[in-house]
């Protein structure tokens, strides 16, 4: 059978389609990325890429803003940072977060603050679960937290810095509730202290407007940090 123009036309709308979509969920796994990122990655020209990441913007799933940099920085505009919007996460599944809102602020309003805090770490429950199923298979307790938390629908990663790791979540399916009641982001900072048993910091959070949920998970201290300070007071 003949193929038509319009049988052409559609197949080439599904493939790029299909491409956004694989763009966009590169960028939900691997947080805000550069076109060239993208390209490698996904095995495509950079043109290419480029192409889908302005109809995505376009289309209000993902804001560009120039890339930081640190230290001397060569000749050349700095390049272009691609970020999901709520609209773009809004695409990938999530909870009924209308539903959700509308149940927390009536438990909110029959049982005050103190509802809320033990719904919010009843919520974290599943992830310390979920830990606790998989750290014997872990050499740490961070590696394994990364493992429950993307199990449990946080795309989670794990970054070196100097003073210690950050654990980033570059999707949390629960946002918007979170945003309306943040104290599902303080109950997640508390149970990763209790499962690290770090004093963790909470750096940026999706549901405040942040690309990425980052918490700061500092270096044990050990015995030579403390003959160091030692020296350094002497």
């Amino acid at each position: 059978m003949k193929t038509t123009g319009d049988q052409v036309l559609a197949k080439g709308a599904t493939s790029d389609a299909s491409t956004r979509s694989l763009v966009m969920l590169s960028i939900l796994q691997n947080g805000p990325s550069t076109a060239s990122e993208l390209a490698s990655r996904l095995e495509l020209t950079a043109a290419a890429v480029r192409r889908h990441l302005g109809v995505l913007e376009e289309i209000g799933h993902l804001n560009s803003r120039q890339q930081r940099t640190y230290g001397a920085r060569g000749r050349g505009r700095p390049a272009l940072v691609f970020e999901l919007t709520d609209a773009g996460r809004a695409v990938f599944p999530s909870s009924y977060d209308a539903v959700a809102i509308a149940a927390l602020s009536a438990l909110a309003a029959e049982g005050g603050p103190q509802a809320i805090d033990r719904f919010a770490d009843g919520i974290t429950e599943a992830v310390a679960q979920r830990y606790a199923e998989l750290r014997p298979d872990f050499d740490s307790s961070v590696e394994a937290l990364v493992q429950a938390l993307t199990d449990e629908g946080f795309v989670a990663t794990l970054k070196p810095i100097p003073t210690g790791q950050q654990l980033c979540l570059y999707h949390c399916p629960v946002s918007h509730v979170a945003a309306a009641f943040p104290q599902l982001c303080a109950a997640e900072a508390r149970v990763f202290g209790q499962l690290l048993d770090s004093h963790v910091q909470q750096l940026a959070t999706i549901a405040h407007g942040d690309g990425v949920c980052t918490t700061h998970i500092p270096r044990p201290v050990t015995p030579e940090d403390h003959t160091s300070s030692r020296k350094v007071a002497s």
